[in-house]
């Protein structure tokens, strides 16, 4: 056990250095992000040594752990992220969340004021069906420029950007990546998850929404200048294809529990058909299939060795009775407020989606009664801790890195400073009304 805990504690301690440090790997002309190879190479070690120390039942464990066929799978999960991401993508690709953001910021031309809110619940809207990291990955970039031609502060922009889309994720699983594992790992599938989640991230998106703009009411006071993005989407055919399976596939998530349907397997035939439709639409035009050939080179491969190295060593720690020792530790009293709280700031320590991988082992070990408070809990402090400090999420480490390609100063202080103003208020107001739906 002592030994499982060493190398689980310092492959977190080098991801997060690496994620601080030296975020990419460069051999040659390969490049690689760091935090998924420091990872993989901490579940290898861990894998050595209980070869070494001849635990074969343990290893045995950890395999049939991999290829079970219960919702706890990584596998699935990841093909469920995975297929909803490339949905997103391929609209993305096609140019409709710049064209989206375009027409809203023509409509706000009378200030910034109108402009800030009309960005926040277009960004808040698009990551209720899309993804947190896309919407970050297409909106970003974008704020940048518009800031730029316009002549304004670009930071109360990309703050609510930053902060709307790890708000308003927790709405539905598909959000984020640690609803989609802490969902399903605890049975609960997407009305059930709806129906515990949406007012409280109702509450969250008002409180967050209030924070950012008591934080920066002062530059928003300012005259608007600069003109907006003109976006002009050609293929109009592929992306009412790339619309419609996504709303489909977000339809028969909602309903997939009542008529059989695993999560997983909507998503991936919905990225298939899309796929076929998509080619098919090439081939007639004697086109490449330039939105395909973008997800394809787009999807967030990383995060696949990176998801299973963490559960590897999260198994091994479970089997052992790590998990169990936390969670005697957190007892059966005052699970929101306690499970909320902790994967806020443990996700601060060691990134959300290892965070949750924990937490939801952690979860497995107590009584039905605290496993669903703790749960839902955890899925705030999941995403709500992604705007706290840059190490709270894999969403923070981009947003950051694409500040610095733009030549914008955002330092760990100042992300500290939005994270304590706003998402400690947010937190509490989220827990305290996740706390009356689950006393309802």
């Amino acid at each position: 056990m002592v030994v499982s805990l060493c190398i689980s504690a310092a492959t977190c301690i080098l991801m997060i250095c690496g994620v601080l440090f030296f975020p990419k790997i460069k051999i040659g002309k390969f490049s690689t992000d760091s935090y998924w190879v420091v990872t993989l190479f901490g579940a290898a070690l861990l894998i050595v040594v209980l070869l070494i120390q001849g635990d074969f039942e343990m290893l045995k464990s950890v395999g049939e752990s991999l290829i079970a066929n219960d919702a706890i799978n990584p596998l699935k999960i990841l093909v469920l992220f995975l297929s909803m991401t490339i949905l997103s993508i391929f609209l993305d690709e096609l140019g409709f969340f710049r064209y989206l953001a375009g027409a809203v910021l023509k409509r706000a031309r009378t200030g910034q004021m109108k402009l800030f809110l009309y960005l926040y619940i277009m960004v808040s809207v698009l990551t209720v069906f899309t993804s947190n990291d896309i919407i970050i990955l297409s909106f970003t970039p974008f704020i940048c420029y518009f800031a730029k031609n316009a002549e304004i502060d670009p930071i109360p922009y990309l703050a609510a950007e930053f902060v709307a889309a790890n708000t308003w994720s927790m709405a539905l699983v598909i959000g984020n990546p640690t609803n989609i594992y802490l969902a399903t790992a605890n049975g609960l599938d997407f009305l059930s998850y709806l129906k515990l989640s949406i007012l409280p991230t109702l509450a969250a998106g008002v409180v967050a929404f209030l924070a950012l703009f008591l934080l920066f009411r002062k530059k928003l006071r300012l005259p608007l200048g600069g003109a907006a993005e003109e976006v002009v989407i050609e293929d109009k055919l592929s992306l009412w294809v790339g619309i419609a399976h996504l709303g489909v596939c977000t339809v028969l998530l909602a309903v997939g529990s009542y008529i059989g349907l695993e999560m997983w397997l909507v998503s991936l035939l919905a990225v298939v058909s899309l796929f076929l439709f998509s080619s098919v639409i090439s081939l007639c035009r004697k086109r490449r299939p330039a939105a395909l050939l973008g997800c394809l080179k787009r999807a967030p491969y990383p995060l696949v060795p990176f998801v299973l190295s963490m559960f590897v060593l999260i198994v091994v720690l479970s089997r052992q009775g790590v998990t169990a020792y936390i969670g005697e530790f957190f007892g059966e009293d005052l699970p929101v407020l306690k499970y909320g709280a902790a994967s806020f700031f443990a996700a601060n320590l060691i990134n959300n989606i290892p965070m949750s991988v924990l937490f939801s082992s952690i979860i497995g070990t107590v009584g039905a009664q605290t496993a669903l408070p703790a749960v839902m809990a955890t899925v705030v402090g999941s995403n709500l801790g992604a705007f706290f400090t840059p190490i709270g999420a894999l969403a923070g480490i981009m947003w950051s890195n694409i500040l610095n390609r733009h030549g914008l100063k955002f330092g760990y202080l100042d992300f500290l400073k939005i994270g304590v103003i706003v998402a400690l208020p947010t937190l509490a107001a989220t827990l305290g009304v996740l706390t009356l739906v689950l006393a309802i």
